[in-house]
């Protein structure tokens, strides 16, 4: 845990898989979760329509255990919000949300 799920308009000011990677790192270096633990991925997307003036978007969706803090929230949330915000212009926009994923109804294998 967490699952982190990048969606993203199909044109980046970086690359897919350099995006992943820098999100990926940057939720570990929260230490909220064992690194070993981390699962992301990333689904993009060519049919989207944005607000005038924007060009692309990033927006992050990370599913946790419930459990956490409000403030441990805010601290991926931002951190998170931080890294994508460090390569992308204001012509993007950008967005991150924290699930709580309930362990009554949350399964594995």
């Amino acid at each position: 845990m967490p699952h982190i799920i990048i969606e993203h308009s199909e044109h980046l000011p970086i690359l897919p898989q350099v995006l992943l990677e820098r999100v990926h790192k940057a939720a570990i270096a929260t230490d909220l979760f064992d690194p070993a633990t981390v699962k992301t991925r990333a689904v993009t997307y060519q049919h989207y329509q944005l607000s005038a003036g924007k060009e692309g978007f990033i927006h992050i969706q990370v599913h946790i255990m419930a459990g956490r803090t409000t403030t441990q929230k805010q601290t991926l949330s931002e951190s998170l919000l931080a890294c994508i915000s460090a390569f992308c212009p204001a012509s993007y926009c950008l967005s991150v949300h924290i699930y709580d994923l309930l362990p009554e109804i949350y399964r594995k294998n």
